[in-house]
């Protein structure tokens, strides 16, 4: 698939549900959100269609987020469904980890390639108190090592970075790339949904990244494990990980966008941070075709993200990240 830029759209980033077991700060409320009835989530059999369909169109990729997808029961059947599917050629998970230690051998066994794991600090006081969730930080570690013991490669651990919260911790996160084959990438926070006042006091740039991980060694720029995205990868002289910033504010990715969003409700997105939707699941349920749509969805997919132009706010069509499966 390509759209009117010439782009090659060939991943699509599922959403499985809009619930958390974490309260984030910069992705979620601490009340929580309005979930999802059980009749307006898809099904996995619905999910698996949209799937089949993209995959006759050109999709290659799936990436399975939330919410956290680990709380919806039985995930393992939707990943043996989408690896059925001819076409599909990758498998990723983006978890928080708190439930992946009982279930990382049987997902690796299904088909899950790769996993993508939020650890926004080092220190298991401030995990849990960016978590909103006491205990929140041993059950991540668990969840790395059974990942580890799983076999998944590469492990990459996504660090949302936030002035006066763990900026101070950029050094420390790049030190551990020196010791463990881990794929540490820094994230510009992200004025979306609810958490505009976080973005707007805690933002710290890439290049403000990059600055401090410069005192920890020389940075070599590297082509980042396989998929890569859009993180921009380096590598300090000798060691077995990498770091990486991802940054949709400083300077975004949009150019080489070549993905797409389907949320729990059955909304495909061609933007994360547009507010253009386009309703599957009603179609889909009516037995009505859904190539069409997806082709319409496509092909009004933006040059750039609006972030662009400034705050997020006032975007309307806008969810919180833990909606849309960012």
């Amino acid at each position: 698939m390509r759209d009117r830029f010439g782009r090659r759209i060939e991943y699509l980033r599922v959403s499985v549900t809009d619930k958390c077991n974490l309260r984030c700060v910069y992705c979620m409320p601490e009340h929580g959100l309005p979930w999802l009835r059980r009749d307006e989530l898809l099904t996995y059999e619905e999910i698996a269609t949209i799937v089949r369909v993209m995959a006759g169109m050109g999709l290659r990729r799936v990436r399975i987020t939330g919410g956290e997808p680990l709380v919806r029961r039985d995930l393992v059947r939707l990943v043996e469904m989408i690896r059925a599917i001819p076409g599909i050629e990758d498998i990723a998970l983006s978890t928080n980890a708190v439930l992946l230690a009982p279930v990382a051998e049987e997902l690796r066994h299904a088909g899950v390639a790769r996993v993508n794991i939020s650890l926004d600090s080092l220190v298991p006081e401030r995990v849990d108190g960016i978590a909103r969730r006491p205990g929140s930080y041993a059950r991540i570690m668990e969840g790395i090592a059974a990942a580890e013991r799983a076999g998944f490669e590469p492990i990459k651990i996504n660090t949302v970075i936030m002035r006066g919260r763990n900026d101070d911790e950029i050094e420390a996160f790049a030190r551990v790339t020196l010791e463990r084959p881990w794929h540490v990438r820094f994230i510009e926070v992200m004025p979306v949904g609810e958490n505009l006042d976080v973005a707007a006091r805690e933002f710290v740039s890439a290049f403000e990244m990059l600055e401090r991980l410069r005192r920890v060694g020389r940075l070599e720029p590297v082509s980042g494990p396989p998929g890569n995205g859009p993180a921009t990868y380096f590598r300090f002289p000798g060691a077995p990980g990498t770091v990486g910033v991802i940054t949709p504010l400083s300077h975004n990715f949009c150019e080489r966008c070549n993905r797409m969003r389907l949320t729990a409700s059955g909304e495909l997105r061609p933007c994360l941070f547009g507010s253009i939707q386009t309703d599957l699941r009603g179609p889909l349920r009516r037995g009505e075709p859904i190539e069409p749509l997806i082709r319409r969805t496509l092909e009004v997919k933006p040059a750039r993200h609006f972030l662009l132009q400034g705050s997020a706010a006032g975007s309307g069509g806008l969810l919180a990240l833990s909606q849309v499966g960012g």
